[in-house]
C-alpha cells in the first residue's frame, strides 16, 4: 500500500513537500512500487516533491520499499502499528487491520503528520492488488526537510535526509520467519540461476526417479511405513523404536511444539526460523540466545540459559554454515530438557562429523534429519526423528494417520541404502570443493568491504557486504537469484546467504556479484 502526503515550505526552496507513505504486501517488485508512486504523483499534480517515504513497523524492511526509497533519494520513516491505529483514516480496510493493526497503512502513514487528503485511495494495477496510494498534503513542515518524526529505517539503504532531520531511534522490524529461500525465485517468473534454495542441483538423480515412478503403481493401498522405518533404524544403528518418520523436518517441528509440552523453549540463532515459528504458533514465549559474527557464530554452550527445557540448535546451521563441536552440542543436554539437533544438511559434511545420529548416551536428545537437501525432494516431503523411544510415541501420537506418502516412504527407504549413502558421500566430497572455488571467489571482494562467515562446512556460505538488500536486487536483474539474510533473527540486512554450486555456475555468478558491487 501506498500513500502521498504533501506539505507546505517542507523544502529549502519554500515549495510543498510530498510524504509517501507505503505499507506492501510482502515480497512486492520495487517496480511496481515505484510505478504505483509516480501514478500517485502523477495524479496529485505539481503537488510538490517528495521528501520521505513513511511506513509501518513491520515493512521498514520490505526490500520493494527500499528500492523505491532509493529510486527517490529519500529516507524511510517506520511508524508502530499502534501510532498509525490512532490516526482517523477515510477509507478503513478489515483486512489491514487484522493484518498489521492499523486500518489503512496507506492512507494512516501519509496522514501521520497530520493533513488534507488530495487523491482518495488508488490501488495498484497487480492482480490480485498489492499495493494502493492516497495523496495528502500536510499544514507544515514538522522537521527542515518537511516529514513527520517517525523511526528512520535502513539508512545505508538510500540517501541520507539533509542536515536537521529529526528521527526518534526504535528497533528494526521483526524478522519475517516464513520468509525462505524459495520466495527468492518464485516472485516475477524470472528465468533465474538459483542460489537462493538449499537443494543439491541436479537432482532427484534418475534410479530414484525411477524408484519413485515405480511406487505410483501402489497408491491405491494405503501407506505403510514399516520397512522404511526400519531401513532408517538400521542405517543410524538404532533400534526401530527410536525412528519416526515425518513429511519433512518442518512436520517433525510442528510435532515438538505441539506435543512436549515445553514450558520454556529457547532457539539458538542465527538458524532456520521455522523451529521458532512452529513454537510460536503453537502458543509458546520463544527465548533466543544469538550467536554473534564476532565470535564466528561459536556455540557457547554456557549462553543457553539453565532453565530452558526445549533447546533447538541446527548443526551444521543454517544459514551461518558452522559446523558446532560434537562436544559443545551435546553439552547443552541435562535431565528434564528436550535438546533438538537440526541435522539436515549434516549428510553434505564428509564423513559426516560432528553428527549426533546415532547417539543414544546423550539425555533428552532429539535429532532432525532431512532427505530433502542431498536428493531434491523438497516437493515430496520426507525427513525423519531419532529420539528416545518415549519422545517418539509422544510425537506419533500428535500425528495425523499416514502422515508419510508411499512415494516418500519408498525414497526414505532407497536414499538410506548402502548405495546411496556411497553416493551421499561422494556429493559431499565434491560440495566441499566446490564451497572451497566459491569462498576463494568471493576473497577478491574483500576491497568492497565483502566478508564471508566462517569457516563455512555446509553446501552454502553466509557473506555480510555493505548495501547487500541493493546488490541483491541487481544480481536479481542480472539474472542470480541469493538469499536474504535480515529474516533470519541476529542478522541485519547486509547478510546475503549463497548456495554452493558447481564451478562454471559459480564463476558465472561471480562475474554478475562484480558488476553488482560496482552499482
Amino acid at each position: 500500500m501506498c500513500g502521498v502526503a504533501g506539505g507546505t515550505g517542507g523544502t529549502a526552496a519554500g515549495s510543498p513537500g510530498l510524504v509517501v507513505g507505503i505499507g506492501a504486501s510482502p515480497g512486492v517488485p520495487a517496480g511496481e512500487v515505484v510505478r504505483l508512486v509516480a501514478d500517485a504523483l502523477r495524479e496529485a499534480g505539481a503537488a510538490g516533491p517528495v521528501v520521505a517515504l513513511a511506513t509501518v513497523d513491520a515493512r521498514g524492511r520490505e526490500p520493494g520499499i527500499l528500492m523505491t526509497a532509493k529510486r527517490f533519494g529519500v529516507p524511510v520513516l517506520t511508524y508502530p502499528p499502534e501510532e498509525l491505529a490512532a490516526v482517523e483514516v477515510p477509507h478503513p480496510s478489515a483486512a489491514a487491520l487484522r493484518a498489521l493493526g492499523t486500518p489503512s497503512v496507506a492512507e494512516a502513514a501519509a496522514l501521520r503528520g497530520g493533513g488534507e487528503l488530495i487523491v482518495p485511495k488508488r490501488r495498484s494495477a497487480a492482480r490480485p492488488a498489492r499495493a494502493t496510494a492516497a495523496v495528502v498534503r500536510l499544514p507544515a513542515p514538522a522537521s527542515a526537510d518537511g516529514t513527520a518524526p517517525g523511526t528512520i529505517a535502513c539508512m545505508d539503504t538510500y540517501s541520507a535526509p539533509g542536515p536537521g532531520t529529526r528521527h526518534r531511534p526504535g528497533p528494526p522490524p521483526p524478522p519475517d520467519l516464513r520468509h525462505h529461500g524459495d520466495a527468492e525465485v518464485r516472485d516475477d517468473g524470472a528465468a533465474l540461476v538459483d542460489l537462493a534454495v538449499n537443494v543439491r542441483a541436479d537432482t532427484p538423480p534418475r534410479w530414484l526417479r525411477e524408484r519413485l515412478a515405480a511406487s505410483l503403481d501402489s497408491l491405491a493401498a494405503y501407506p505403510d511405513g514399516q520397512a522404511a522405518r526400519a531401513a532408517v533404524a538400521e542405517r543410524h544403528g538404532l533400534p526401530v523404536e527410536r525412528v519416526l518418520l515425518t513429511a519433512g523436518a518442518a512436520e517433525a517441528f510442528v510435532l515438538l511444539a505441539r506435543a512436549l509440552g515445553a514450558r520454556r523453549p529457547v532457539v539458538v540463532h542465527p538458524q532456520f526460523t521455522e523451529p521458532e515459528a512452529a513454537l510460536r504458533d503453537a502458543g509458546h514465549t520463544v527465548g533466543r540466545v544469538l550467536l554473534r559474527a564476532a565470535d564466528g557464530f561459536r556455540l557457547d554452550p554456557a549462553a543457553v540459559p539453565g532453565d530452558a527445557d526445549l533447546v533447538v540448535i541446527g548443526n551444521p546451521t543454517n544459514p551461518t554454515s558452522v559446523l558446532h563441536p560434537a562436544r559443545d552440542v551435546a553439552a547443552l543436554a541435562r535431565p528434564g530438557r528436550t535438546l533438538v539437533v537440526d541435522e539436515a544438511f549434516m549428510d553434505a559434511v564428509p564423513d559426516e562429523r560432528e553428527a549426533l545420529a546415532g547417539r543414544t548416551d546423550v539425555p533428552g536428545l532429539v535429532v532432525l534429519r532431512s532427505l530433502t537437501k542431498t536428493w531434491g525432494l523438497a516437493g515430496l516431503r520426507v525427513g525423519y526423528v531419532l529420539a528416545e523411544p518415549g519422545t517418539v510415541r509422544a510425537l506419533g501420537r500428535a500425528q495425523p494417520l499416514w502422515p508419510v506418502s508411499t512415494p516418500a516412504l519408498v525414497a526414505a527407504e532407497a536414499c538410506v541404502a548402502p548405495p546411496a549413502l556411497a553416493e551421499a558421500a561422494r556429493a559431499a566430497r565434491a560440495i566441499a570443493a566446490d564451497r572451497a572455488h566459491l569462498v576463494a571467489g568471493l576473497g577478491r571482494f574483500a576491497g568492497a568491504g565483502l566478508r564471508v562467515a566462517g569457516p563455512a562446512e555446509g553446501p552454502f556460505v553466509l557473506v555480510r557486504v555493505p548495501g547487500a538488500a541493493a546488490v541483491r536486487h541487481r544480481l536479481r536483474a542480472l539474472g542470480h537469484a541469493v538469499r536474504r539474510g535480515d529474516t533470519f533473527p541476529g542478522l541485519d540486512s547486509d547478510w546475503l546467504r549463497l548456495a554452493v554450486r558447481d564451478r562454471a555456475t559459480t564463476d558465472a555468478f561471480l562475474a554478475a556479484l562484480a558488476e553488482a558491487l560496482r552499482g
